[in-house]
């Protein structure tokens, strides 16, 4: 138990590590944003915080002093720079390895720990820099803060531990022993009324409630709560502070719904501030903003300021909004990766068995079975989805991380690049977001390597001094596409042929499409890189790329206009489990076609037949339809059936079409990858298992479409035959 207490500590740490690096990076381009400050600050100070509740001294001492510095930052003493933000990010950096060493009872290597010596030095000067305020600068309210500050305050804290505290691995008395870090317990008493009968007692239960008395000189209701915060669902908590006037007030704002409401919101409700002061406070926010460039001051902070409302009505407002999004906080529960792969194994394994059951059902003709299986299948099928939505997770989190790569590679590059972000809200399996992450970071690095300019080459060429990566992410025909643009240089077509001649990968008589020579740019061994840098230019990486993205079912490709730049186009599907398919049949073998990417099924007459053996092509309402016929693919030696359809796919804003000999109609797929045998087959992707048992192999579309389109490069449209009109067939 207490291993999985420490995983806990762990996971809560990396988040807010993670929230900690996207707000200093916020910082750096708005240096004035207090909610940036303040979400940095509240980070380091619950790492140190439930760092100290588990004794992890080498992380609570590091993050004392990186919180000291981030207390200065909120109190004005100290500028926000790049040179802060820099000591900053490595200290965040640290204060993940000293985690990590903690949980796993292991050690800094002489390298780190002497990395976290001069972090602390560097954290330490800053501290030097500002002097502290003397008396005589201090505003009257200054004054009086620090009275208030100094004068010792007693607390009533009243806890009632969960009977599963100890299961759980949590040692009660060690979060007093951390309360006495910020002032002194008086007294300590216990009630007994939940201690149950010496008989029915369980030794592994706890039934421990306390009253403490406790006095601080500088504590607030906030801090000592956040001392109990790594418990606080284990554990009811109530904190009493001294009694004041505005009492009253505190408690209207205490019994308000678990909405959470706006700051506003909450004082008009509870009738603490009218309608027009409140209009008043926001007008003169509008202001500000268009006035001046400055940071705005919060509302909070103004209506205080005005003498509308008393500071700690405002701070009781403030703590409700935040225990209210605990409260939502807590609703959400976290589920082992394991556990939920499981899951859609079975779900997968459901899905095939409701596939057995509705071939029997339509072999038996039995009226009421049959509707009874629909019925199944119908709830098999929302099962299915609501189990693939489970695993289904926003690739923004991916995309963040890029921020910290992007602001420190450019620094180590001399170069001025800025990241734009685009949909990161876009859905995709998790497994997918897991092994995505690897090969964009390979072209993020590369395209700022390669692709953008140092700020003197690109004002030679009458561009922006700074270069632009983008990282954008869309749905797109049952896939997701991803895609990788800068706005540098753009790819040498000349050059990355004459490249590919040189090494070997093509011969000189290749005659390649513009495309084609830029796809050469993922062959093993293939950089056009006049040196070699840390980053890029010995050839190894991209060929790399490309089989990552085609183990995960996708498959990446590359625009690019000399001296405006590149975009690397990757298209992935969005699961990797379960989807759903059209079957079709080509000389007694079924095979399957992801349904998103089929627009229309057409009847094959004998004359197109003909036609389309001779070219490759069909007339398709006026457009060049380009065609593959699935029986020369697979190399089938029976004779055409008198009767073919072309089911018509799109990919990638390519259209292409599969001729085949029967349409079976729609099925729902679980996918199943294919053994190390078969994996260098072209044009199959997986397999899957049908409801009679028979395997059936799902189609790479598209590679057949790519193939299909590069038969008929060339051809104009005005010289199409004009073929009959082809017979429509809807799918259902």
């Amino acid at each position: 138990m207490v291993d999985e207490a420490r995983q806990a500590f762990q996971e809560e740490s990396t988040e807010l590590l993670t929230d900690m690096e996207e707000a200093l990076l916020l910082l750096e381009n708005e240096p004035d944003n207090q909610d940036a400050i303040n979400a940095v600050f509240r980070a380091a100070h619950t790492i140190k915080g439930t760092g100290g509740v588990f004794g992890f001294d080498d992380v609570e001492a590091f993050t004392h002093i990186a919180e000291n510095v981030l207390d200065e930052i909120r109190a004005g003493s100290i500028a926000i720079s790049g040179d802060l933000i820099a000591v900053l990010l490595k200290s965040r950096d640290h204060m993940g390895l000293l985690v990590e060493a903690a949980v796993e009872d292991g050690k800094l290597s002489d390298e780190e720990k002497k990395n976290g010596e001069i972090l602390v030095i560097e954290l330490k000067n800053f501290l030097g820099i500002e002097e502290a305020k003397t008396d005589e600068k201090m505003s009257s309210a200054d004054v009086e803060q620090v009275k208030i500050e100094n004068t010792c305050q007693e607390w009533i804290i009243k806890l009632s531990f969960g009977e599963n505290v100890l299961r759980d691995g949590m040692d009660p008395l060690s979060f007093l022993r951390y309360l006495t870090k910020q002032g002194d317990i008086v007294d300590i008493s216990t009630i007994t009324s939940r201690i149950p009968n010496i008989k029915d007692l369980d030794p592994e239960s706890c039934f421990l409630d306390l009253v403490v008395t406790f006095q601080s000189d500088t504590s607030t209701k906030d801090d000592i709560e956040k001392v109990f915060e790594f418990v606080k669902d284990d554990c009811e908590l109530e904190v009493v502070g001294p009694i004041s006037r505005d009492e009253k007030n505190i408690e209207a704002i205490e019994e308000l719904s678990d909405d959470i409401s706006p700051l506003g919101t909450m004082l008009i409700e509870t009738n603490i501030v009218n309608n027009g002061d409140l209009e008043n406070i926001l007008s003169e926010q509008e202001k500000i903003r268009k006035s001046q460039d400055i940071a705005i001051p919060k509302l909070g902070e103004m209506l205080v300021k005005k003498g509308i409302v008393e500071k700690n009505i405002v701070d009781a407002a403030l703590n409700k909004q935040e225990v209210n999004k605990r409260k939502a906080a807590s609703r959400q529960l976290r589920v082992d990766a394991d556990k939920l792969d499981e899951l859609i194994n079975l779900v997968g394994e459901l899905v095939i068995s409701g596939a057995t059951t509705n071939v029997l059902a339509q072999k038996s003709g039995d009226r009421n079975l049959l509707e009874t299986v629909s019925s199944m299948s119908h709830l098999v099928e929302e099962i299915r989805d609501s189990a693939l939505r489970l695993r289904m997770v926003q690739i923004g989190e991916t995309f963040n991380r890029f921020q910290r790569v992007v602001r420190d590679v450019s620094r180590d590059l001399g170069k001025d690049i800025r990241l734009e972000l685009n949909g990161g809200e876009t859905e995709l399996d998790k497994m997918v977001v897991e092994k995505i992450g690897d090969p964009l970071m390979h072209l993020v690095r590369n395209a700022m390597d390669h692709g953008i300019e140092v700020s003197e080459e690109r004002e030679k060429n009458n561009k922006e001094t700074y270069g632009t990566l983008k990282l954008n992410a869309y749905h797109d025909s049952g896939s997701i596409v991803i895609q990788v643009i800068d706005d540098g240089r753009g790819l040498d077509a000349d050059k990355i042929f004459a490249k590919a001649i040189e090494k070997g990968i093509i011969d000189k008589s290749a005659s390649l499409t513009e495309k084609e020579i830029f796809r050469l740019i993922f062959e093993a061994g293939f950089s056009t890189a006049a040196e070699i840098t840390n980053l890029s230019g010995r050839g190894v990486g991209m060929d790399v790329v490309k089989k990552n993205i085609e183990s995960l079912r996708g498959n990446v490709d590359v625009d690019s206009v000399t001296g405006e730049g590149t975009t690397i186009n990757i298209r992935l599907p969005l699961t990797l489990a379960i989807i759903d398919g059209f079957l079709v049949e080509v000389d007694e073998s079924t095979y399957v076609i992801p349904l998103d990417m089929v627009e229309e099924c057409i009847e094959l007459n004998e004359e197109g037949q003909e036609l389309t053996v001779q070219n490759n092509y069909v007339n398709l309402r006026g457009k060049v339809l380009p065609i593959m016929h699935l029986r020369t693919v697979f190399e089938s030696s029976s004779e055409t059936t008198k009767r073919e359809n072309i089911v018509v796919v799109q990919v990638a804003g390519q259209t292409a079409g599969l001729v085949v000999d029967e349409l079976l109609g729609e099925f729902q797929t679980v996918i199943k990858p294919l053994g190390k045998i078969f994996q260098n087959l072209e044009c199959i992707s997986g397999s899957t298992i049908l409801g009679s048992g028979d395997v059936a192999a799902i189609l790479d579309v598209p590679g057949l479409v790519q193939k299909a389109t590069r038969q008929i490069a060339g051809i104009n449209p005005r010289h199409l035959h004009s073929d009959k009109p082809m017979t429509q067939v809807t799918l259902h």
